[in-house]
């Protein structure tokens, strides 16, 4: 398995195969449009936000999204971690983890000395953060209407 950026059209793979990534990752919340995943992503790819693809020959078995992001308290920029995506046939294989060791080298490459990132309570992804040494920092909470 290597784990690099993406060429182009491995790009337009990962943008196609997006819409079920957040579907995943919002635990079935959200089922995101082509168009919303061109809105979310395209702004973050223009700010020097870039994927990293887990392949194995010519097949994509996963990917992150990682770039930075602003503290709002702060104003100091930390790294992020914008996305995480296994392809069901290649899950249990331990790529997530190596996609988050590679995106965590690459934010530490370019400087930042805190990676953060966010997730909806219950994702089976949170096990793998804690084991990583990621912590709780903030809870966002929601109360129907």
């Amino acid at each position: 398995m290597d784990i690099r950026q993406p060429t182009d059209l491995e790009l337009k793979k990962v943008l196609a195969l997006s819409p079920e990534a957040v579907f995943d990752g919002t635990l079935g919340e959200v089922k995101p449009t082509d168009e919303k995943i061109d809105q979310l992503v395209k702004p973050l790819l223009s700010k020097g936000s870039h994927y990293l693809i887990a392949v194995e020959g010519d097949k994509i078995m996963g990917w992150i999204l990682l770039g930075e992001s602003k503290d709002q308290f702060t104003d100091k920029f930390n790294g992020f971690i914008y996305e995480l995506f296994v392809i069901k046939e290649f899950r249990g294989n331990g790529i997530s983890k190596q996609l988050m060791k590679a995106a965590i080298e690459h934010l530490k490459q370019y400087g930042h000395t805190e990676v953060r990132l966010s997730a909806f309570a219950g994702n089976k992804a949170i096990k793998l953060y804690e084991e990583m040494g990621f912590n709780v920092r903030t809870v966002t909470m929601s109360l129907p209407l």
